[in-house]
């Protein structure tokens, strides 16, 4: 299946200078898209996955001497390789601490020794680890779900994207009955989410959503509670567990900046802040931040007890909170689509930026806050064609940004300096 972030491990492999390592939680297509390249781009490959052969980690903690790593793993496998020719893949490498700090060794080989690395859980690991973390010795890519562009691709969509992207230049309409395919596109998005593992299976049932075999859905979720159980002690995994249960709750409020007392009636910032943290840590929810002050740079005015936390993907969001496929291809309303709709416009933008705003202002909100052009951009979403805002109107009159952005169901357009998107344009916006 295509992943743009293909894209950045063949500009890796052009410039190579440091061992590669990719970031993202589980299921997002680490181990896929990583095989993939190094089958493609190289005569010879070596696969080790420290959870499925944890005696290889005694390797790493007898020494971090590349050269000898290299010669045991070689014994170890009975295979013989020449490294000039050859990349290494270490697969769920954050079960070892000593084979991530190996990676500053093999930066600092004289031999050419060309290693990737991937884990579900590294970001929690690296926040944790005992030693430091090689900083400037290993190159960081992250890998979130296929947002909306990747999905049209994978179902060959290409020419419609073409027509998205020209319409969002020009702010002129499209052909309406273009719009409305992109729109029922979107529809499905929002239903599969952009898990690969589902979306592939909505390929091979001919794209039927009817036929889509949903409890794919609940098994991730279910080996991520089974991860929070296994990598945390049981007190915490518990708190990890009830934090991410409740985001549907949280996200169906009207005011929906998140209280540790939607988790549980007795919760305390103290005794959860650092669950929390896990869970950001381990890139299977996303956090948006309030800021105090409409100025750049945006990350200098947050206020850090005041924010909002969404799932990494819609799908999980769609399948954690019991929403029948149905009710999402149907034209009729229902209050909690437009959290489904806001958490993917949270997922579309951390995948681009890798961070989340949102403004209050007087008794005003506005959704998203972005850095465009070095311009501060307002972003306000609407799950319908009703999109008359007092809020983004206020915005406008009060700090006369260079234009604003409202997302919605109405087709393209630019009207009172609002630039009008639909919902399923929105990877357009960072291009």
């Amino acid at each position: 299946m295509y992943r743009k972030i293909y894209n950045d491990l063949i500009n890796w492999k052009n410039d190579f200078k440091l061992p590669l390592m990719l970031i993202g939680a589980r299921q997002t297509g680490k181990t896929y898209v990583l095989k993939k390249f190094c089958q493609e781009n190289y005569p010879n490959y070596i696969y080790i996955n420290l959870e499925k052969e944890p005696d290889i980690v005694s390797i790493f903690d007898a020494t971090l001497d590349p050269d000898r790593i290299v010669e045991n793993i070689q014994i170890y496998k009975k295979i013989d390789f020449n490294v000039e020719n050859t990349i290494i893949f270490i697969d769920e490498i954050q079960v070892s601490e000593e084979a991530i700090n190996s990676l500053k060794y093999f930066a600092e080989s004289e031999k050419p020794y060309k290693i990737v690395t991937a884990g579900s859980l590294l970001g929690v690991k690296l926040n944790r680890m005992h030693s430091s973390f090689p900083v400037g010795k290993v190159v960081i890519k992250y890998l979130y779900p296929m947002d909306f562009e990747e999905f049209l691709i994978n179902i060959k969509e290409e020419k419609l994207i073409k027509e998205i992207e020209l319409h969002f230049k020009t702010n002129e309409k499209m052909v309406e009955a273009l719009h409305k395919k992109a729109i029922d596109l979107f529809n499905t998005y929002l239903i599969l989410g952009g898990m690969p593992a589902i979306i592939a299976n909505y390929i091979e049932n001919e794209q039927k959503i009817n036929l889509v075999n949903f409890d794919i859905q609940d098994i991730i979720i279910t080996s991520y509670l089974a991860d929070m159980n296994k990598y945390t002690e049981n007190t915490e995994s518990i708190k990890n567990n009830k934090i991410y249960m409740a985001i549907p709750n949280e996200l169906a409020r009207e005011n929906n900046i998140f209280k540790y007392s939607i988790v549980d009636k007795d919760a305390r910032k103290i005794r959860y802040e650092s669950s929390l943290d896990w869970l950001i840590a381990s890139n299977m929810i996303l956090k948006s931040n309030l800021i105090e002050k409409n100025e750049i740079p945006l990350k200098a005015y947050v206020n850090n007890n005041k924010f909002k936390i969404y799932l990494s993907d819609v799908g999980l969001l769609r399948s954690l909170s019991n929403i029948n496929y149905r009710e999402i291809l149907t034209e009729e309303k229902f209050q909690f689509k437009g959290a489904l709709i806001e958490n993917y416009i949270a997922c579309e933008i951390y995948s681009k930026t890798k961070e989340l705003y949102f403004y209050n202002f007087q008794k005003y909100e506005i959704d998203f806050l972005v850095k465009i052009d070095n311009k501060i951009i307002p972003i306000e979403v609407k799950s319908s064609k009703r999109t008359t805002s007092k809020s983004l109107n206020e915005y406008i009159n009060k700090y006369r940004p260079a234009y604003c952005i409202r997302i919605s169901t109405k087709n393209f357009g630019f009207e009172n300096n609002i630039k009008s998107i639909p919902l399923y344009a929105v990877f357009c916006i960072f291009k």
